[in-house]
């Protein structure tokens, strides 16, 4: 038996695990020690499978990985989809309705493992298309096929909060629409979150709640830090992130903050 037997611990990626490539050597010492004593690692992260896959290799995870914000929960080591959520059918009507309504809209839909697809991409857009090396594809909204597991508007944040809070009036009943950067706007279905993903998770592992901890650092991070025992921030986050009631904030992403959050759990356990 050890120490961390029944504990789950589930950290955002990028600029909370990792910056880009460039990971912490204290992270990995320290979730290697995670790991032996029994714990449960993962990543919940915006990323989907086509975006995700480069960086699987810096990620000693140990559990079913939450990507695209929560919509997906995949086990890498059986290669099966053990839970998915994806935008409604009607996203792609609205979403074409949204860019007639707003000419300058860029849009970035993923569908399936290895493609994305993007209409009127601006420099944004393109800017992440290369950032992320995933088979892209420019067309049309409505010849982009189903399912969509998420969607990105990418813009300045001005023009984005407007997108928003057009969205929201609209068709809030059907969208969680929510910032993952200051230009990056995400569009999943409702309910589907790195929260209720994270619960999810222990359920399928059989971890309780009290024993589920996360730690992320923008606004899609949010609804996982309400659902953490102890929420946790890297001091990087955004003010809102390190707003959360109860938050303990982490030295910063590039001085390990992983290290840093399991040093704290070592002192609990």
């Amino acid at each position: 038996m050890g120490k961390f037997d029944g504990v789950l611990l589930v950290s955002d990626y990028d600029a909370t695990f990792a910056e880009g490539n460039n990971v912490h050597p204290d992270n990995l010492d320290m979730l290697a020690y995670f790991e032996a004593e029994g714990g449960r690692f993962t990543i919940a992260t915006g990323r989907t499978h086509c975006t995700f896959r480069k960086i699987r290799p810096l990620v000693p995870f140990n559990a079913p990985v939450l990507m695209a914000n929560g919509a997906l929960i995949y086990d890498f080591e059986t290669g099966e989809t053990l839970f998915e959520s994806p935008l409604p059918p009607t996203v792609r009507e609205d979403m074409a309705e949204l860019s007639r309504q707003f000419p300058k809209m860029s849009l970035e839909v993923y569908s399936g493992e290895n493609d994305l697809y993007a209409w009127n991409p601006n420099l944004y857009v393109r800017n992440h298309i290369a950032y992320t090396g995933a088979r892209s594809h420019i067309c049309p909204i409505d010849e982009m096929p189903f399912p969509w597991e998420k969607a990105i508007m990418e813009h300045n944040h001005r023009t984005l909060l407007t997108f928003q809070a057009e969205i929201l009036k609209r068709w809030g009943d059907r969208y969680e629409v929510i910032f993952s950067a200051d230009h990056m706007l995400e569009l999943n279905a409702k309910g589907c979150t790195k929260g209720a993903s994270a619960l999810r998770l222990a359920e399928m592992l059989g971890i309780q709640k009290e024993n589920v901890y996360c730690v992320g650092d923008n606004e899609n991070d949010i609804a996982m830090l309400d659902v953490s025992a102890i929420p946790f921030a890297p001091e990087n986050a955004i003010p809102a992130v390190k707003a959360v009631p109860g938050v303990v904030v982490l030295p910063p992403c590039k001085k390990g903050t992983i290290a840093a959050l399991i040093r704290h759990l070592d002192a609990i356990y």
